[in-house]
């Protein structure tokens, strides 16, 4: 791949991307160097954990359980970096009223080149399960991900992206039925460049689709989330709740769209975009859109850029909290904003862990 096969910064949609690292990643060989240790969420109940390496799953190191391996019908649609995406990957699918022996883990490891994985979810009418993704290690780690809720089924998504360097670049494109719930949150906490897309329709009577997270970045790193979440049937409910915090000369993008259809009447949609600077040279760009054809409808939208409150840091200095850590906690609250959605108390307390490590980073 050439850099004149990547996106132009002149369309919209990848405006604040930089992808011109990519070549150079993908150019390179692949280490094979693994950590002795893979971040692993301790859990009362442990269900299916995969390793996948450069892309390639460590049949050694994984457990697959309801998690099979073989072919998946991509859709990548327009998207460039999607259409990279192979054909062989990894599937979760679950009968009705089925659910997972617990909590799905799947770490992705990167050592090195560009390695590209699709994977599908497909869940029948009042399944449900939980899965987190983390994803560590220096190389391009390119994903795509479809994801079918069928009536009443739940789906819980968690995802860590806590990479050393590289970049990171995630695709979702999900159908949410009748009823059904799907709940998406992603911490960027890592040294990695990530860029997150998602289109997300809800096709079904009050389904509910929530997407959100935490783009934490310092040095010259660049996160940028493009998303858009249609609603396509009545009485439908979704919510966006993003936070980004950026340090230094690190830049955080959110572009967030709602779409309702016309006959799409009784939905309620809301979106929450944050951005905190902690140095006047980082920037945070943030753009919610709303594009609404019906009548009965309650939707809003926000977004907000702003510094720590130095009324909090006086009062906290006041009680002799060192500076340093009156910054780290105004910070977790605010980021906590996004994290505290995640439903599974040990996925939060993950996050919770991998926030404050970043933080710690930036004293």
């Amino acid at each position: 791949m050439t850099l004149l096969e990547l996106p132009s910064s002149r369309a919209e949609a990848w405006r604040w991307s930089d992808l011109s690292a990519l070549p150079q990643i993908m150019a390179g060989a692949p280490s094979g160097t693994v950590p002795d240790a893979l971040p692993w969420i301790d859990c009362a109940l442990e269900g299916p954990r995969l390793v996948f390496i450069d892309g390639r799953l460590a049949a050694e190191q994984s457990n697959l359980g309801t998690i099979t391996i073989g072919a998946i019908e991509t859709q990548p649609g327009e998207h460039a970096l999607s259409r990279l995406v192979g054909r062989e990957g990894w599937s979760l699918r679950l009968g009705r009223d089925h659910a997972p022996q617990g909590l799905v883990q799947i770490v992705h490891v990167s050592t090195g080149g560009a390695d590209h994985l699709p994977n599908e979810v497909v869940l029948d009418e009042d399944a449900q399960a939980s899965v987190v993704e983390t994803f560590v290690g220096e190389g391009w780690i390119n994903r795509l991900s479809h994801l079918t809720l069928a009536k009443g089924a739940r789906l819980m998504l968690s995802r860590r992206l806590l990479g050393s360097g590289g970049y990171v670049s995630l695709h979702d494109r999900a159908t949410v039925g009748q009823g059904a719930s799907l709940v998406l949150t992603t911490l960027s906490a890592g040294a990695s460049d990530t860029r997150l897309d998602g289109h997300f329709t809800i096709d079904g009577d009050a389904g509910f689709v929530e997407v959100g997270g935490a783009l934490l970045g310092r040095a010259k790193q660049r996160h940028d989330a493009n998303l858009v979440l249609r609603h396509d049937a009545v009485g439908g409910m979704s919510r966006q709740v993003w936070r980004s915090v950026a340090d230094e000369a690190a830049t955080c993008s959110v572009a967030a769209r709602v779409e309702v259809a016309r006959g799409a009447q009784k939905t309620d949609g809301e979106q929450s975009l944050k951005g905190l600077l902690l140095a006047r040279t980082a920037t945070i760009n943030a753009k919610p859109e709303l594009e609404i054809f019906a009548d009965d409808v309650k939707c809003a939208h926000g977004a907000t850029v702003g510094e720590l409150d130095r009324n909090a840091l006086f009062y906290l200095a006041s009680r002799g909290v060192p500076v340093a850590e009156a910054k780290a906690l105004l910070t977790q609250a605010f980021v906590a904003d996004a994290v505290d959605r995640v439903g599974e108390e040990a996925v939060r307390e993950a996050f919770h862990a991998d926030a404050m490590a970043w933080l710690g980073g930036s004293q």
